[in-house]
């Protein structure tokens, strides 16, 4: 059976509890009428009984999935004959665990398997169905243990409400360090990657320099696997296009949610709204699809019939598309800011002679610029972010320039291109995607910084 399964019943088994846990509490008040005897309402002690019931039996469901998989198969594999896994590699262990779990499984498999390996199998599938029995019973005995610790502490002095509430407090704290420490881990591991590549390539060819090559190195003792990891052309190419895609998307998704907000009939509202946040549900892909066989092609031809010289791969396709994709994070997050400002303003403001545009450009505007700031920079945060449109639409290129007509690439695209492959994960070029990683993070959060100032400064004059 599934752990899905098993999950279903757990949370059916915590709303059971928290009826039984009611009605307990409900019972040893001495009836409705007499609920005031109790310390919390009925609620909180079928709350209590709940969690009793289900935290310790998905804590015991979470670790008993996390590890049942590694401990299984270090019991199958001491089944073998030593000789049999002595030589392997470890990549090659890898595969044998691979046909073993796919034979337990019943999958078919691309050779006949040996007869150790049916063995092992066999043996495997007799311990995944002892582990399961296991589970089941082990999560069941937690279930009804829980259920009768609730029954016996339901009491009249029980202080449940400030219990679930300290249950719930731990939850939370526990959840939000989970968020942290990840966020942690993920920025320590990019900072000691590149401090690996820093050791290979100094920071100050890889900050200035003005070329780009990474060599692929298929193997360490590749002859010519270092290359030249100038990153100037990625941070040029990146900031061209999302300069595009910004000159597009800021103007026409303000002025569209102006005119959503303030001047649109409520059916117009009703309808061009989502229509408009369709543009954000469409996959990249597609965006990107669009960008190399209809607006690249076009523009192209376009510059041939003016005279001017335009890549069929350019920064120009590249960044219109974005542009167009990313209207929706400007229009929908501004039209929801200009909506929240208080009507109060914009009474105040027409009571003093002034006019709707007026309004909207000296009230409204200011009043709502922290908000839409922070929708810009999402806006900015999702053209810097973007891999998809500029791989099909802008190329791979890493050109030094700033014509629009030309193919570039970005800092997204590279870190792409060289994780892909095979080649050591210790060379230049594989590290190479952290340094980029790591330069793209520190730029991002500098301008987080500065937004924020921004912001505050708005805030305090108009609140």
């Amino acid at each position: 059976m599934s752990p899905s399964l098993l999950l279903f019943i757990i949370l059916a088994a915590m709303g059971l509890a928290y009826h039984i846990g009611r009605k307990r509490a409900i019972g040893v008040a001495g009836g409705v009428t007499q609920i005031n005897r109790l310390h919390s309402l009925p609620a909180y002690y079928g709350y209590y009984a709940a969690l009793w019931v289900g935290l310790p039996a998905l804590l015991l469901l979470l670790f008993w999935t996390g590890m049942q998989g590694q401990i299984l198969t270090t019991l199958t594999l001491a089944e073998l004959p030593p000789e049999m896994t002595a030589e392997l590699s470890e990549g090659q262990l890898s595969l044998l665990v691979s046909d073993i779990r796919n034979l337990a499984d019943g999958n078919l498999m691309g050779r006949e398997p040996s007869a150790e390996v049916e063995a092992a199998a066999a043996h495997y599938q007799r311990l995944q169905g002892i582990a399961t029995a296991t589970l089941w019973a082990l999560v069941g005995a937690m279930v009804l243990a829980g259920m009768a610790w609730a029954w016996q502490h339901t009491t009249p002095s029980l202080r449940a409400r400030n219990r679930v509430e300290s249950i719930a407090m731990i939850v939370l704290v526990l959840f939000s360090s989970i968020a942290i420490l990840t966020t942690l881990g993920i920025v320590l591991s990019v900072l000691f990657e590149s401090i690996r590549f820093f050791q290979m390539v100094p920071w100050t060819e890889f900050l200035f320099g003005t070329k780009w090559s990474p060599q692929i190195a298929l193997r360490a003792e590749q002859v010519g696997a270092s290359g030249a990891f100038g990153a100037i052309p990625l941070f040029t190419g990146t900031l061209l296009i999302s300069f595009i895609a910004m000159l597009l998307a800021v103007p026409v998704g303000l002025l569209s949610a102006v005119y959503l907000a303030e001047y649109a009939p409520r059916q117009v509202r009703a309808w061009a709204k989502p229509v408009l946040e369709v543009l954000a549900g469409i996959p990249t892909v597609v965006y990107g699809f669009f960008a190399a066989l209809t607006v690249a092609p076009f523009m192209r031809g376009l510059g041939e019939s003016v005279g001017l010289d335009i890549a069929s791969e350019s920064a120009l396709a590249a960044g219109l598309v974005m542009g167009i994709m990313i209207i929706p994070f400007v229009s929908s997050l501004s039209e929801d800011v200009i909506n929240a400002v208080p009507q109060s303003l914009r009474d105040g403001s027409y009571a003093l002679g002034a006019t709707q545009s007026e309004t909207i450009r000296r009230v409204i505007f200011p009043a709502a610029l922290p908000g839409i700031v922070g929708g810009v920079l999402l806006a900015v945060s999702r053209a810097i972010g973007e891999t998809m449109i500029v791989v099909m639409a802008a190329g791979l290129a890493a050109n030094l320039t700033a014509n629009p007509f030309e193919s570039v690439t970005t800092v997204t695209v590279q870190i792409v291109t060289l994780l892909t492959g095979d080649q050591e994960f210790d060379s230049a070029k594989t590290l190479a995607a952290f340094a980029l990683g790591l330069t793209l993070f520190v730029v991002t959060l500098i301008l987080n910084v500065i937004a924020l100032h921004i912001v505050r400064k708005y805030r305090e004059q108009y609140e």
